[in-house]
């Protein structure tokens, strides 16, 4: 079996949910929205039928405007939306992979476009302190290079909260951004890249 042979295609979910309760409604609510950080929160809620007063289930989706793909970025809020959606669905009904074949596509790199830049090496390093990672050369959240990334600006994936990650300082080329924690390279998202600048760590344009 392939890998992407478990997960259902948006029409297919949708197609099950309305035989599985014909009866049922979906509701969709953008609970936070900032368009200068470029994010989107999507609740989303089911009912089984018309005369549930509570949803049998709710589900969450987060758009992150950097982490999509140049020709997506305009849709970011729909398919947050949609993905909310077809998450709850799934929560509902159970029986397959939340998310869809479509997600599962846009995110999946062919393993011949392997390039140092757009690929997770090993996992993230782990410390116990924050004062046993800046002595490893990491300057942790905490630290006065890294002011900036508290963890409520932290990015989310499809995946959690993603990871920060960066060269080490002799490193001839300083490279940083934060990537998806999923162990599969194959299942991970998009990395968020930055480049380091006279004031710290900046995003990537």
């Amino acid at each position: 079996m392939a890998f992407m042979d478990n997960y259902e295609g948006n029409k297919e979910r949708t197609d099950r949910w309305l035989a599985t309760f014909p009866q049922g409604r979906l509701e969709a609510h953008i609970i936070e929205f900032n368009a200068e950080k470029g994010y989107v929160l999507v609740q989303a809620k089911a009912f089984r039928n018309q005369t549930e007063t509570e949803p049998a289930g709710i589900d969450y989706a987060y758009g992150y405007l950097a982490a999509y793909p140049d020709k997506m970025k305009r849709w970011m809020v729909e398919d947050s939306c949609t993905s909310a959606l077809m998450r709850v669905m799934a929560l509902v009904m159970g029986g397959a992979e939340k998310a869809t074949h479509e997600v599962m596509a846009s995110i999946k790199a062919p393993a011949a476009d392997y390039d140092y830049w757009t690929t997770k090496h090993g996992d993230v390093p782990s410390y116990a302190t924050a004062v046993e990672a800046e002595m490893a050369g990491i300057p942790s959240f905490g630290s006065s290079e890294n002011k900036q990334f508290m963890a409520e600006d932290l990015p989310s994936c499809f995946h959690g909260v993603m990871r920060w990650n960066e060269s080490k300082p002799d490193a001839i080329k300083a490279w940083g951004g934060y990537f998806c924690s999923e162990k599969v390279k194959e299942k991970q998202c998009k990395p968020i890249w930055y480049v380091m600048t006279s004031n710290g760590w900046k995003p990537q344009v």
